[in-house]
């Protein structure tokens, strides 16, 4: 028993490998794709996961103009904000959003998935969005991954 180590090891900032991926959402349904890059963002399709730290990986949504969403809930799902003056909530449907804001939609979804905390404002940092298939992270070779 003593030369075999059954302690538990934890990533931690310095030993986390963070790549860097290319989703395609075109003809994705909105819930479940948001669900798996949420996923990847966190980083849980990793070995070496630990849930207080950011050992996810960097994505690049491209189309995102192109998701879907199932039933009629382009017309009937409601987005609420409000500006913060009286008066202020304002309404607006899926449709709307994408038509002015492609990226808003899969943004607000993701954003939804991950945690309500400091981890998940530092995560959601790691989504870029791009509407069509050009964006400007070549740089970072990223991979492209089918989901």
């Amino acid at each position: 028993m003593d030369s075999i180590s059954y302690k538990t090891t934890f990533a931690n900032k310095a030993t986390v490998q963070k790549d860097w991926v290319i989703v395609d959402a075109a003809g994705k349904t909105l819930g479940r794709f948001a669900s798996q890059v949420a996923m990847i963002l966190r980083g849980k399709h990793k070995p070496s996961y630990t849930p207080h730290v950011d050992c996810g990986d960097n994505v690049i949504i491209i189309n995102a103009e192109k998701i879907r969403l199932t039933g009629n809930k382009m017309n009937d799902k409601v987005y609420t904000s409000h500006t913060g003056h009286p008066g202020g909530q304002r309404f607006q449907t899926p449709k709307e959003t994408l038509a002015k804001y492609p990226e808003k939609v899969l943004e607000r979804a993701i954003k939804g998935m991950l945690p309500k905390n400091r981890i998940g404002r530092e995560l959601f940092r790691h989504v870029h969005v791009f509407e069509g298939t050009q964006h400007p992270h070549e740089a970072q070779q990223p991979k492209v991954i089918q989901l």
